[in-house]
This record gives C-alpha cells, sequence and structure tokens, in this order.
C-alpha cells in the first residue's frame, strides 16, 4: 500500500472518529425519544458484538479467550458500556445532545482526579490548571437557568456525572487487567456481554420490548447508524489511529466531538446553543486540553463510545 494510500485511511479514519463518535448523541436522541433506553442500548451493542464476531470469523481471527479475560472483559463492558453508555442514553431523555457532549468531555479531568485520589499519582502543575479550567466549564455548562428549568435535567446531569466516574474507575481497571490481546476480539466481547447486561437492565425495569419492524423509520435509521458506523467502523479506525499516528493527534476527538454534537442537536432537533454554552465549552475543553498527558490519553482513550 502507497504513502497516499495510508494518508487517505488516516484521513478517513480521523472522519469516522469526528463525525461517528459526535453523531452517536444525536442518534441516540432521536432512539430514545421512541424507544426504552437500555432496550435501545441493548440491541445496540448485542449486535455490534455479533457483527464483529462474524467479521472475526470471516477474517480468520480467533475468539478463543481465557476465563480470566472473559471476566475482565465483562466487568470493561459494565464499566463503559452497559452503565457507562446505557446511563447516558436513559439520562438524554432529559438533556440535550449537544449539552450531554459537553459534560462528558470532561473525562479526562475526572480520570485524572480518580488517578490522584486512588493511585496517589501526583498532577502536574499544567493538569492543574486544567482541572481549575474544567471546574469552571462545568459550572457554567449546569448553572444555565435554560438547562435547570427543564423537567428532570438535573437527574439527568448527576446521571451522567456517576457515568463519567464509571468510565474513570474503568479506564484505570483495564489499564492493568488482563484483556483478550485482539482489540477487534476484546471489543466484540465486551459490547456483547455489556448488551447482555443491558437486557437483565432493562427486564429489571420493566421497559416494554418491541419489533424493530415496529419503530419508526427515523429510529431504524439511527439504531442502524449507531451499530455500523458509531460502534463498529469508528472503533476499528480509532484503534487504526492508536497505531498511525500519535496519541494527542487522536486525541483531538474530545475537543471536536462536543462540537459536532452540539452543531447536529441545534441542526435536526433545534437544541438551543447559549452563549454561556458556547464560553463553557471553550474553557472546558481548554482545561482537557490542559489534562491530555500521553500517560492519560493512552489509558482513557483507548475505550470510547
Amino acid at each position: 500500500m502507497g504513502k497516499s494510500s495510508n494518508s487517505a485511511l488516516v484521513y478517513l479514519a480521523f472522519f469516522a472518529i469526528y463525525v461517528f463518535w459526535g453523531s452517536t448523541y444525536l442518534l441516540n436522541k432521536i432512539a430514545v425519544t421512541e424507544l426504552p433506553p437500555f432496550m435501545l442500548a441493548a440491541c445496540r451493542f448485542i449486535t455490534a458484538g455479533l457483527l464483529i464476531f462474524i467479521l472475526a470469523k470471516i477474517l480468520g481471527i480467533s475468539l478463543t479467550i481465557t476465563k480470566k479475560q472473559f471476566i475482565n472483559s465483562v466487568m470493561a463492558g459494565i464499566f463503559f458500556l452497559s452503565f457507562g453508555n446505557g446511563v447516558v442514553v436513559w439520562a438524554l431523555r432529559y438533556v440535550d445532545s449537544g449539552f450531554a457532549a459537553l459534560e462528558i468531555s470532561a473525562q479526562p479531568l475526572i480520570i485524572l482526579v480518580m488517578m490522584r485520589i486512588l493511585q496517589g499519582k501526583k498532577i502536574k502543575p499544567m493538569s492543574v490548571v486544567g482541572v481549575v479550567l474544567g471546574v469552571i466549564g462545568i459550572y457554567l455548562l449546569v448553572s444555565q437557568k435554560q438547562v435547570i428549568a427543564k423537567e428532570d435535567s438535573i437527574t439527568g446531569m448527576i446521571m451522567i456525572f456517576f457515568c463519567l466516574l464509571s468510565w474513570a474507575y474503568g479506564s484505570l481497571f483495564v489499564a492493568k487487567a488482563d484483556l483478550p490481546h485482539n482489540y477487534f476480539v476484546n471489543t466484540g466481547y465486551q459490547m456483547f456481554t455489556a448488551g447482555i447486561i443491558l437486557v437483565l437492565m432493562s427486564l429489571s425495569f420493566g421497559e416494554d420490548w418491541t419489533s424493530p419492524l415496529d419503530w419508526s423509520v427515523e429510529v431504524q435509521w439511527s439504531m442502524v447508524l449507531l451499530v455500523i458506523f458509531g460502534s463498529i467502523l469508528a472503533f476499528t479506525s480509532f484503534n487504526y489511529l492508536l497505531k498511525a499516528v500519535s496519541p494527542e493527534k487522536v486525541a483531538t476527538s474530545t475537543y471536536v466531538n462536543p462540537i459536532v454534537a452540539l452543531l447536529l442537536g441545534w441542526y435536526f432537533l433545534d437544541e438551543q446553543i447559549t452563549l454561556q454554552s458556547i464560553v463553557a465549552a471553550v474553557v472546558l475543553l481548554t482545561g482537557v486540553y490542559f489534562i491530555n498527558t500521553k500517560k492519560t490519553l493512552a489509558i482513557f482513550e483507548r475505550f470510547k463510545r
């Protein structure tokens, strides 16, 4: 493969992690207006996991893993997908998709603080500046009257924060856990087992399951796009980029995803973008920029949406 072909592949992969991941907030928001949240997430991840297994078989990739690797995959799937993503989908019933994306962009801040609390890691001066800016940005974001006035919006914001804690702890867990060595297989097991857990969560909450044939066309397309583009292609592109370019460049998705989500929510769902939201976004993302060290990136960037 020539240099120009590699360059084209890199550009396409960046497009995937920028736009596809940024659009998952819009797609989940559209789908959750009609489908129960845990059912929605369960369908997405079980389908994506099965497709990954089928692709792995076609490509001749072994799906054999140890018992310990399977257990760790289940745990990682719970931290990142069952709770981390499933509850975000639930929260999207009460907050705008762009708002959720901005709040979630504080993930590196939470990871850094948790590394300090649980592992005693020192926070570098530049990262301290990042934490301060991140806290200010989050405050500006969640203190808006337009946001707080919406019914159950506070509950949605709090639940997204707990998702951030789950992702942060999960990130520290997978950094040391024995997981399947092939990232494609690893992702497949995490998605499939997380989907099964989400089925149990859905049933325990008494959600009403419906056939995909009964869903509206908009929701059907949202699910297809979430599975193919938001799960399989974006994850594959992300893992390719980790080998093809530096982690700092891959980490730019942290800054681009919320912007894509805000614009898509504004354009397709008429979500309001206030001046305070813009200021909060600038302050928060600047803080994230200061926080993003190579070591932190290597931990949290490997496992996103």
